[in-house]
């Protein structure tokens, strides 16, 4: 076996997604304490003593205690190399989550033990189908008040069509959560808090009858439901968790860092590894040949100090090393690797090799895109990473004209990164941009960071538009004729249709249907 698809054997790259507030960051904390990658976990919203977590680094997310960007953390565990990519939960930013999704082999669901199956996490779940994701479902907050657990099996079954198969069954009701029943040997893990769940819960494992003596009939009903389960086929099949058919399900409190080590292990046991990855043209492209990678995400502002602009890649084929020139498929331009990072929240580590399923930070990437393919030696393009419709329109001006250089600047920035879409409109002209969302809070961000990392604070007089749609050249004129209706250019030159409502694109529609009116594809999934 080559040393790329050896290395990429003992790879598991996955996302953490959810609802927001179901404990993604805080997961993701208890996950690197595990690792021993940190000491002691941190939470946003954790009691006194715990800090702001190392995957939130804006100051916008310390001070609402949400993820708005994604995170990439890697660390190492047994065997396993594990690449893990946090990623918003709020809705105002799936977009920023479905460009991660496209750079992971396997999911992770969290669902909140009391709210069960939530807007979000449903639309998650449609977009990790699409792309044929494997996922891990993790009932969370078991320590609280929640519902009972066949009604959680039930409901994920019946919403997702997907078949829960739990590795591990909760002892004792939600809200009273003492251990689990490990259902692939018939033990019984118990449990003991720490103060504040900041370092590793301590786990006891015990055979039946100790648990019998100890847990009562807790441990009695808890039997009694696994074997329901067992007799309604609820048992692990590594190849229908593969084929997307079935989801193992963990149950866990990740604040209490209840049932991490079992997830850990859980990923590096069944989680897929790195496969040949298909070009644009559906063509596999084999995990030895030579290097190939894509642009999934763009950040600025993450080093307040340098200013610097990181496009994170994710390594499909053959070894990076830093320092490589390699070639960006977009353009045909060389680009050179010497400044190569592995990004740990605001934490960053040189990185001097990497291979498939890893991601690797490029600093100073002023010349990538997000969906751009790097490649050296055999040329290779990816398939394109589709952009959401937005929702939300509103014109940007500089409140100081004078900061028009750095209204400009921080535009570009903005629009390369994916955090908004920039649109140029003919009625406006060049210097009121058009910005678009799906989340009116991604015009909070956009506003936050003219302001703070470009000095250009701006104004938004907000559109009445709330559906888009892509047109084209020969289109466009009879569409912005149309009442409700305007037409406005994307950087890439794609055109956007803009309307007031779905019934005004419906009424045009019906008059014109000769007119060139296409559904952003992200936008049907999620």
């Amino acid at each position: 076996m080559s040393t790329a698809a050896g290395e990429a054997a003992r790879r598991r790259t996955f996302a953490v997604i959810s609802h927001p507030d179901a404990g993604k960051s805080t997961l993701t904390e208890a996950l690197a304490l595990h690792a021993h990658v940190i000491g002691r976990a941190g939470a946003v919203h954790g009691k006194a003593g715990r800090g702001a977590t190392v995957s939130d680094w804006m100051d916008m997310e310390k001070a609402r205690g949400i993820s708005i960007t994604s995170a990439a953390l890697q660390f190492a565990y047994r065997d396993a190399v594990v690449n893990l990519l946090d990623t918003p939960g709020h809705a105002d930013f799936s977009e920023d989550t479905y460009r991660v999704l496209t750079a992971v082999d396997a999911a992770v669901m969290l669902v909140d033990a009391a709210k069960g199956l939530e807007t979000q996490t449903m639309k998650l779940f449609a977009v990790c189908k699409h792309r044929g994701i494997p996922i891990i479902t993790v009932i969370n907050k078991w320590d609280r008040p929640g519902n009972e657990a066949l009604a959680l099996m039930d409901e994920i079954a019946e919403r997702t069509g997907l078949q829960p198969t739990p590795l591990t069954w909760p002892v004792g009701i939600a809200g009273d959560f003492r251990g689990v029943l490990d259902r692939r040997d018939g033990s019984y893990r118990h449990f003991t808090r720490t103060a504040g769940g900041a370092t590793i819960a301590p786990e006891r494992v015990m055979d039946a009858d100790s648990a019998l003596a100890q847990e009562g009939d807790a441990w009695t009903t808890a039997l009694e439901e696994s074997e329901l389960l067992e007799e309604t086929g609820a048992q692990h099949d590594q190849e229908l968790f593969l084929a997307g058919a079935t989801t193992p399900v963990l149950f866990a409190s990740a604040v209490s860092n209840f049932g991490v080590a079992a997830l850990l292990d859980t990923l590096v046991d069944l989680a897929p590894a790195p496969a040949d990855r298909p070009d644009a043209d559906g063509k596999p492209r084999a995990l030895d040949d030579p290097f190939s990678a894509f642009v999934f995400k763009v950040q600025a502002g993450m080093d307040t100090g340098h200013r610097d602009r990181l496009a994170y890649i994710r390594v499909c084929t053959g070894v990076f090393e830093r320092g490589m020139v390699v070639t960006n498929a977009a353009n045909g331009r060389p680009f050179a690797t010497k400044y190569a990072q592995q990004v740990f929240g605001r934490d960053r580590e040189t990185i001097e090799t990497a291979y498939p399923g890893d991601v690797v930070g490029l600093v100073n990437a002023s010349a990538l895109g997000v969906g751009d393919t790097l490649y050296t030696d055999s040329p290779v393009v990816y398939p394109p990473i589709t952009t959401f419709a937005p929702e939300h329109f509103a014109v940007a001006r500089a409140a100081d004209t004078s900061k028009y250089k750095q209204f400009r600047k921080g535009m570009d920035t903005l629009a390369g990164e994916g955090v908004v879409q920039v649109l140029i409109s003919e009625r406006r002209g060049d210097g009121a941009p058009v910005l678009a969302v799906v989340g009116p809070m991604q015009f909070e961000v956009a506003s936050h960071r003219m302001e703070h990392e470009f000095g250009s604070r701006i104004s938004l007089d907000h559109l009445p538009y709330t559906v888009a749609r892509v047109t084209d050249a020969e289109s466009a004129p009879e569409v912005a004729k149309a009442r409700g209706a305007e037409v406005m250019t994307r950087p890439d030159g794609e055109l956007l249709a803009l309307f007031t409502d779905k019934w005004a694109l419906r009424t045009l529609e019906q008059n014109k249907p000769h007119l060139t009116l296409t559904p952003l594809v992200a936008a049907q999934l999620a």
